[in-house]
């Protein structure tokens, strides 16, 4: 009877390595229950406005200021800016129907960016900050309020910039940055 060769170590009789199946699939099952772990434990990713939110703009020489009331005004605190000579504020509230949605103010005193997310709507926006010095665009980042349970999610963020930099600020539906809503930005921009 001529030899079989397709014998595994079972067949043949010698002792296969004990407990290699069992962690193969202990392996295999604990990468899965973490992957699956791993997504179910990440936040949903918040819902698209649809249509996007209208985005007013209002600005300020902060040479005069402090500046404050008038178009300033606004339903979660207004906004105030602090006198900085040479300096330019903006601020842009969005809107979506009747619903003040959040706003977004560049204050140039302390080269502060504060995000206000003022609706509990299960949605945010996220603004994109840079600036420009000589013939160099410096991209700051990309922030959001923190989504809590609060009337209002406030996020502030300090910054660095030189004095008289154009400062562009762009707010955009998505994290990916591809669903632009409006801002401040180029000759439209603020200044720190």
């Amino acid at each position: 009877m001529p030899a079989r060769t397709d014998l595994t170590a079972r067949d043949t009789g010698r002792p296969a390595r004990p407990g290699r199946g069992w962690r193969r699939a202990a392996l295999g099952a604990a990468a899965l229950l973490s992957t699956a772990g791993a997504l179910a434990a990440g936040t949903a990713p918040a819902q698209a406005y649809s249509p996007d939110p209208k985005v007013g703009a209002v600005y300020r020489s902060t040479s005069t200021c402090p500046c404050h009331g008038g178009a300033l005004t606004d339903p979660y605190g207004g906004t105030t800016f602090a006198r900085d000579p040479g300096g330019y504020a903006v601020k842009l509230e969005l809107t979506q129907g009747s619903s003040f949605v959040g706003k977004v103010e560049f204050h140039p005193k302390d080269e502060t960016l504060r995000v206000y997310d003022t609706k509990n709507d299960s949605d945010t926006f996220y603004v994109h900050i840079a600036y420009v010095s000589g013939r160099t665009t410096h991209d700051l980042g990309t922030y959001t309020a923190p989504g809590t349970a609060a009337v209002v999610d406030r996020m502030t963020k300090d910054f660095d910039i030189p004095e008289g930099a154009g400062v562009d600020i762009s707010v955009y539906d998505d994290a990916r940055l591809t669903d632009y809503i409006g801002g401040a930005r180029g000759t439209g921009g603020a200044v720190a």
